[in-house]
C-alpha cells in the first residue's frame, strides 16, 4: 500500500468510526439493547486504543504519527461530546474540558508558525537564499513531511508577506527567469478590492451579529473573518514578490501563497496560449486570478492527478519562447 494512502487511513477510520457510532448512540434497536445500552466507554476504546495504534502503524514518522493522533483525538472529542446523549456521559465532560487546552495548541500552532517566519526569513535574507526553501527546511525539520509540514508551510508564508513583504524580493527566489502575473486583468488590484470590503463589513457584521444572535456567535465570525482578511492582506503583497521561475532543469511554479509545483522542463510535452474559460476537473489545475488563464501547460507525466496546468501570465508569450528555448538547447545538447 502506498504511503500517501497509509497516511489517510486514521482520518477515515475516524470517520468511519464516528458515522457508526452516531447511528449506534441515536438509535434504538437490538444492537444497542433499544436504548438501554448506549455506553460511552464502546466510543473510549476506539479514540484512545484503537486509534492510536491505527496511527503509528499507519504512519512510520513516530513525530508525525504523535502530531497527527493529537489532532484526531481531539475531533474525536468533539465529535464524541455532540453524539453521545448526556444522560449517558460518565467520563466524557471531562474530556471535553480539554476545550482550553484546543485553544492553547491552537495558539501554539500559530506561534510556531511565527516563529518560523522570524528564523526562516532572517537566515533567507542574510544568506540571499529562497524564501520557501528556508521555510520548507525548518518546518520539515521538526515535523518532517506531509500534510501538516504543508498546511504550516503555507501557514509561514502567509505571516511572511503579512509582516515582512518588504524584507522579500523576487530576485530572492530561485531560478534564472523570472515571470510575473500581479497585472493581469487588475489582479492586484482586484485583491485591493476584497481587502477594502472585509475591513469595511468587519464592524457592521460583528454589531448585527451581536445583537441578532450573540455575542460569543459575532466574536466567532469576526475572528474568522480577520484571519481572511489577513490572508488576502498577504496574498496581495505576495504576487508581485514570488514570482514563477525558470531554473536549468526546474520550472517552478509560484502563485500568490499557493503551495510551489516543481515541473522538470522535461516533463513539459506541450505549451500554447489560451483565451478559452476553463472549467474544473480533476486532472486540470488552474492558477488565475481574474479572467480566463493564458498559458497551458500540459505534461508528459502527470504530477499527482494534474495533466495540465493553465496559469495567466503578465506576458504569456515571453513565457512560453523562454520554455521553448530551453527545451530545445536541452535538445540540441543531448543530440550532440
Amino acid at each position: 500500500m502506498k504511503t500517501s494512502i497509509k497516511s489517510k487511513l486514521p482520518l477515515a477510520f475516524l470517520a468511519c468510526m464516528s458515522t457508526l457510532w452516531f447511528f449506534y448512540y441515536n438509535t434504538e434497536s437490538a444492537w444497542n439493547n433499544y436504548g438501554n445500552a448506549k455506553w460511552e466507554w464502546l466510543f473510549l476504546i476506539d479514540v484512545f486504543i484503537a486509534l492510536p495504534i491505527i496511527c503509528f502503524i499507519c504512519i512510520k514518522n513516530k513525530k508525525q504519527a504523535l502530531l497527527k493522533l493529537l489532532v484526531l483525538t481531539t475531533l474525536a472529542i468533539f465529535i464524541g461530546s455532540y453524539i453521545i446523549p448526556e444522560q449517558h456521559k460518565v467520563l466524557w465532560p471531562y474530556f471535553e474540558q480539554g476545550r482550553y487546552f484546543i485553544v492553547s495548541f491552537i495558539i501554539l500552532f500559530e506561534l510556531i508558525a511565527l516563529l518560523t517566519v522570524c528564523l526562516a526569513i532572517s537566515v533567507a535574507l542574510k544568506q540571499k537564499l529562497d524564501p520557501d526553501h528556508s521555510i520548507e527546511e525548518a518546518i520539515t525539520r521538526y515535523v518532517g513531511k506531509g500534510a501538516i509540514a504543508t498546511l504550516l508551510c503555507f501557514e509561514t508564508r502567509m505571516w511572511t508577506f503579512a509582516l515582512f513583504a518588504k524584507q522579500v524580493k523576487a530576485t530572492h527566489f530561485h531560478g534564472n527567469i523570472h515571470f510575473s502575473y500581479h497585472e493581469k486583468d487588475g489582479a492586484k488590484s482586484n485583491l485591493l478590492g476584497f481587502i477594502i470590503l472585509i475591513a469595511f463589513e468587519i464592524p457592521i457584521v460583528h454589531l448585527l451579529l451581536h445583537f441578532i444572535w450573540s455575542p460569543m456567535a459575532a466574536n466567532i465570525v469576526t475572528l474568522l473573518t480577520v484571519f481572511s482578511l489577513i490572508f488576502f492582506i498577504a496574498e496581495y503583497r505576495a504576487i508581485n514578490r514570488r514570482p514563477i521561475s525558470l531554473c536549468d532543469e526546474v520550472l517552478h511554479i509560484r502563485y500568490g501563497l499557493y503551495q510551489p509545483i516543481p515541473i522538470p522542463v522535461n516533463n513539459i510535452a506541450r505549451l500554447k496560449v489560451n483565451a478559452e474559460y476553463i472549467n474544473r476537473e480533476k486532472h486540470i489545475k488552474r492558477l488565475n486570478y481574474s479572467g480566463v488563464p493564458n498559458v497551458v501547460i500540459e505534461l508528459k507525466k502527470p504530477i499527482g492527478n494534474t495533466q495540465t496546468i493553465y496559469i495567466g501570465l503578465d506576458n504569456p508569450r515571453h513565457f512560453i519562447n523562454s520554455i521553448e528555448s530551453k527545451l530545445k538547447q536541452k535538445k540540441d545538447n543531448h543530440s550532440l
